[in-house]
Parts: structure tokens; C-alpha cells; sequence
């Protein structure tokens, strides 16, 4: 089910690369996400990371294998078409918009009210004038092309890495690592529920996959940049969170990658790691505003720079209406993006097995697939509903 081309030249593997990098936040990971998952579990933070990097192989076992046979603008939208035809996949795709374009008006929050003043104390007196900027550097970039878009998120892959390799070497250099990290030290309830908290914590992965459309050769090219960005983001995770099983105490703080950098490097290196882990966060904003620009696209059939204007538009719009109650407002709409995300994705796992029928791929582990990533999309989808509820 291939898409016509664009005419605008195809997007390298490199490129496609630093857009996966970014999509799966490898710093934010890190330094920030992954260390809060697991304070029930830290005795076995190792583990936790390993067991949860290894359940999420099954999403993108699955969406690797759509990518075989499908490559457009459409993305996941693209995928569930083709396995239950358009109306499913429009209700996909309606609910998929709404997680995500939440997602843009939310994280300016995120970042001006949680992760910045945590790095730079001073920044509290700028907190309304960013929180009106942001949104429009976010639109600017994208608005200057996608050469400029992709060269920004390029940028902002390769920062992060260096500073996710700071701080790996920060954790490994001291923090004694005990074997036990790795075994069955946290009891079994915390480390299975912290083990799938942190699988979910890589569910973006599929924002690479709208750029199908874009591409010389995508199914060759999605494979290696998704697994290959995958790969290095496990890595980098597991050595940056597997020591602080040493020191448990550190997974309770606001940032804990800065804050180990605080007790064990220098100030000039945990401040680059929270504004690092800022940079992070606004990648990952970058590609979901790049997603949604295709997806769009493919539904609607307008033009992509028409998307590109419709989406920033909004998102800057929106942005003085947060200001009303940042944090009320963030966490209300974070709770609605998510259980919206769960059911999105949810979707495209239950309707794979039809598509491998269709495609004449073996059965068995068509099934076996499906049920494993629909699971995980569920505890995502019960996780997002109890802290609703909460």
C-alpha cells in the first residue's frame, strides 16, 4: 500500500535516524523518567529497565512488520487501514490526534514549570513570558521547512546523546553497581509493575513511521533507524539507572539525573543535563508536531505546509489559555492525552492479526504479537484511567 512520493527529495537514513532518537526522548529517559518509575523497585533497577526494554520489543515487532507493506504520510493511520479499512482507521486516527495535540499544548507546562526551574531557579520570574514563546519557537522551526525541522531534531538527537553518554559515565564512574541490581532483590509485585511502566516509557518510537511517505527505501530504512535508535536508547537508559540501585534515595528527586551529576560531577555538568533534559522533551514535541503535519496530510489531503500552519496555529493560540492554572490545566489535559494514546494504540495491536491474514504472514505469531502489545496498551490505557480517577 504505497503512497505517491513526494516531490521534495527523500529523507536520508540519517535524518530518519535523529527523528527517531529524538521521538524516543533517550535523555528525558534517563535522566528523568525511567529513575521515577521505580522507587518500589531500585533494589532491582537493572532488571527493571532490562525486563521493560525487552517487553517493548513487542510494539515495535509489530510495527516494523506494517512497515514491510505500508509507508505513507498516514503512519499508524496507514497501518489500521490497511488491516480493518477507513472507518476504523479514522477513529484510530481521531483519537491518536487528540493524545498528541494535547501533547503540544501541555509540555510547554512541563518544561517552564517542572523541569527548568528545578536547573535554573531564576528562570521562575520568566515562566509566563516562555510559556507564550515556546509555542512559537515550536511553530517557527517547523514552519522554515522540513530541512530545518529535520536539521533542529538532528541537533537535538546528537546533544542528547552526549550528554546521556555525561551522565552513564557520571552513574558508572561513582556509583557502585552491585550484582544484585540485576536479580530479584525488589519484591516480585513493584518489579513487574515498574518493569512494564518503564516499557511504556518508549511508546513515541512510532513517530518515525509518518515519515514513511519520505523516504527512497522505507521499509530497509525504518527498520534500521527504529531498532538501531531503540538500541542505543536501552543502553543508554540501563547505564545511567542500573547503578542508583546503590543509592535508592536518588530516584526521588525531582530530576535525578541532575541531581546525581550535583553529588558526584559539577554544577556546569548537572545544569547541562536539565537543560538537556528540556531539549529532550521539546524534541520529542518537534516530531509529534512532524507526525501530526503528515497525518493530516494523508487524511485530509491538503497540503502539508497547510497542516504545518493549521497545527502551529492552534498550539500558539492555546498556549495564553494554559496560563490560566499551568498546573491544573497540564495535569487534567496530561491524563485525557494518555488514556487517548492507549486506545489509540491499542487499535493498531488488536487489528495486526488481520493485516498478517491479509498478507498472508504466518498466524501463530501474528496472534501472539497482537495479544502481548495489546496487553501492554491496556496496562497503559489502566494506568492512565486509575490516575484519572485518582
Amino acid at each position: 500500500m504505497e503512497r505517491p512520493r513526494p516531490v521534495e527529495r527523500p529523507i536520508g537514513p540519517w535524518a530518519f535516524t535523529g527523528v527517531a532518537v529524538s521521538s524516543f526522548g533517550t535523555l528525558a529517559i534517563a535522566a528523568l523518567f525511567a529513575p521515577t518509575t521505580i522507587p518500589r523497585a531500585s533494589a532491582s533497577a537493572g532488571l527493571t529497565m532490562l525486563a521493560g526494554a525487552v517487553v517493548f520489543i513487542l510494539p515495535i515487532a509489530i510495527w516494523l512488520r506494517y512497515s514491510r507493506h505500508v509507508n505513507s504520510s498516514g503512519g499508524l493511520y496507514a497501518f489500521v487501514e490497511a488491516a480493518a479499512g477507513r472507518r476504523v482507521a479514522l477513529a484510530q486516527a481521531a483519537v491518536w490526534t487528540v493524545s498528541y495535540f494535547l501533547y503540544l499544548v501541555y509540555t510547554t507546562v512541563q518544561i517552564v514549570y517542572d523541569v527548568l526551574p528545578a536547573v535554573l531557579p531564576g528562570e521562575r520570574h520568566y515562566q509566563t513570558l516562555l510559556a507564550l514563546l515556546i509555542p512559537v519557537a515550536f511553530a517557527a522551526v517547523m514552519l522554515a521547512g522540513r530541512a530545518m525541522a529535520l536539521m533542529v531534531i538532528g541537533l537535538i538527537a546528537v546533544g542528547q546523546l552526549a550528554l546521556a553518554g555525561i551522565l552513564d559515565g557520571v552513574t558508572i564512574g561513582h556509583l557502585a553497581t552491585p550484582a544484585s541490581t540485576f536479580g530479584t532483590g525488589a519484591p516480585t509485585g513493584p518489579l513487574a509493575k515498574a518493569s512494564a511502566q518503564t516499557s511504556l516509557l518508549y511508546i513515541c518510537g512510532s513517530l518515525p513511521l509518518f515519515l514513511g511517505g519520505e523516504l527512497a527505501t522505507p521499509a530497509r530504512t525504518i527498520k534500521r533507524g527504529v531498532l538501531g535508535s531503540y538500541m542505543v536508547t536501552v543502553i543508554v537508559v540501563i547505564l545511567a539507572v542500573a547503578p542508583l540501585a546503590a543509592q535508592p534515595g536518588l530516584t526521588n528527586t525531582t530530576l535525578p539525573g541532575v541531581t546525581v551529576a550535583q553529588e558526584f560531577a559539577s554544577p556546569g555538568v548537572a545544569d547541562a543535563i536539565g537543560i538537556g533534559v528540556a531539549v529532550s522533551i521539546s524534541g520529542l514535541v518537534l516530531c509529534e508536531y512532524l507526525a501530526l503535519s503528515r497525518l493530516v496530510h494523508a487524511i485530509g489531503r491538503w497540503r502539508m505546509q497547510t497542516g504545518t500552519v493549521a497545527i502551529g496555529a492552534l498550539m500558539v493560540l492555546a498556549a495564553p489559555f494554559v496560563l490560566i492554572d499551568p498546573e491544573g490545566i497540564y495535569s487534567a489535559l496530561l491524563k485525557v492525552s494518555l488514556v487517548a494514546l492507549w486506545i489509540s494504540q491499542l487499535i493498531v495491536f488488536a487489528v495486526y492479526p488481520l493485516f498478517a491474514r491479509r498478507h498472508r504472514q504466518r498466524l501463530l505469531p501474528a496472534w501472539l504479537l497482537a495479544l502481548g502489545a495489546s496487553g501492554l496498551a491496556g496496562f497503559g490505557l489502566w494506568t492512565a484511567i486509575q490516575s484519572a480517577t485518582s
